[in-house]
């Protein structure tokens, strides 16, 4: 079989990489540099602890690309908040949303992507082991979770926090306890909480390259949620929530490029449909309680399509390596953080928003209800055995 340019690239190269050779030093850079390029010839196929053939770099690239439609429309509503804000919005082109919101978005990517995977080299260095994959997700999913308005600084400090403290010293990926880009959201909201919250922090207001409007300083817009902890109806109709034309973190808003990546997740058989599932049962369960006692004015389904409720459901809640393991589990997993996102928005008015919590405390249970599920099933056969 002929090889490819850059697989013989690599071939010739790596005798320097390897022991005795000059460049042995980098050689976990040299490693996590081809495996991510190409599936490596020590994949495991077989064995009594393997789920699949598949290599975890590729579940991480098929995750990302499930974030994609997410992401886009997350760039196109930046610069549609922005023109709306302005009154030029029945003036601006197809082309001036999107590029003006990919210039905001774009660099806070490459910053998250810059400093996670810079640190993670660093450690791998250190540690004299191979580079892992987990942040290729992490690293988009971090800046989607934000608002518009987290200055770029403010961005290195969670990430570094979030990969050295949530990641790294509990052993890398696959041996975190909590989801990294939700520890780097929490890190934020409660060291920064005027970057994270508020009406200031929704809607870009300086323009770029020409492109976008320079808003008044101090220029405020609160998300349907915050009206609604404000005592107030949101302005935003329920068809505009769902498509996503409502100010917000820059990955959640559009309920219909969720739907998309959820789509490609279950299709690909990466997410539990039980876990994802069981989230929105929860919650639903626990918005008709309040609702029929008359202690919130939210209807069921528009719990559902403000805030981040369905993006956490979809990409964080389904987290692998943060979830139940076990299938029963996943059900009892899923519907406590759907009721607890509700309970805390209800709650709670001063945090409007509860998914980010209510998935913290999932992932802190998990190891607990995937354990009472085991004895349960342990104890089970051994009536079993007894009676026969």
């Amino acid at each position: 079989m002929k090889l490819s340019f850059l697989r013989k690239y690599l071939n010739d190269i790596k005798p320097n990489f390897e022991e005795g050779g000059k460049l042995h030093a980098f050689r976990s850079v040299f490693d996590g540099f081809e495996t991510f390029l190409y599936v490596p010839n020590t994949t495991s196929r077989n064995g009594a602890n393997i789920h699949d053939s598949i290599d975890s770099k590729r579940i991480m690239s098929m995750v990302v690309i499930a974030l994609i439609p997410a992401l886009l429309f997350g760039m196109y509503n930046v610069g549609y908040q922005n023109y709306l804000a302005a009154g030029t919005l029945a003036s601006a082109s197809f082309i001036e949303l999107f590029g003006y919101g990919a210039l905001v978005v774009l660099p806070k990517i490459l910053v998250s992507y810059i400093v996670g995977l810079g640190i993670e080299f660093a450690w791998a260095q250190w540690k004299g082991e191979e580079i892992q994959e987990g942040y290729l997700v992490s690293g988009i999913i971090i800046p989607m979770i934000l608002p518009v308005g987290c200055p770029l600084w403010v961005i290195v400090l969670a990430v570094a926090f979030a990969v050295i403290f949530g990641k790294e010293i509990f052993g890398g990926t696959g041996m975190n306890i909590f989801n990294v880009a939700l520890l780097a959201r929490a890190f934020l909201f409660f060291s920064y909480p005027t970057k994270m919250s508020g009406d200031t922090v929704w809607v870009a207001t300086e323009s770029f390259c020409g492109l976008g409007n320079d808003l008044p300083d101090g220029f405020t817009c609160a998300t349907p949620l915050g009206q609604v902890a404000q005592g107030s109806v949101p302005t935003a109709s329920l068809m505009d929530s769902f498509m996503g034309f409502i100010p917000g973190s820059i990955g959640e808003t559009s309920v219909i490029a969720i739907a998309i990546g959820a789509a490609i997740l279950l299709w690909t058989g990466i997410a539990s449909l039980r876990t994802m599932l069981s989230v929105f049962i929860g919650g639903i369960v626990m918005a008709l309680i309040f609702k029929a006692t008359d202690s919130t004015p939210v209807e069921w389904y528009e719990h559902l399509v403000y805030g981040g409720f369905c993006f956490g459901a979809v990409f964080m809640a389904t987290d692998p390596v943060t979830s139940c393991r076990t299938p029963k589990g996943q059900w009892f997993y899923g519907f406590i953080i759907g009721a607890l996102a509700i309970i805390i928005r209800v709650m709670n008015p001063g945090y409007p928003e509860g998914m980010m919590l209510a998935i913290l405390f999932g992932n802190m249970m998990a190891p607990t209800i995937d354990y009472f599920v085991v004895q349960q099933n342990i104890n089970k056969r051994i009536k079993r055995g007894v009676r026969s």
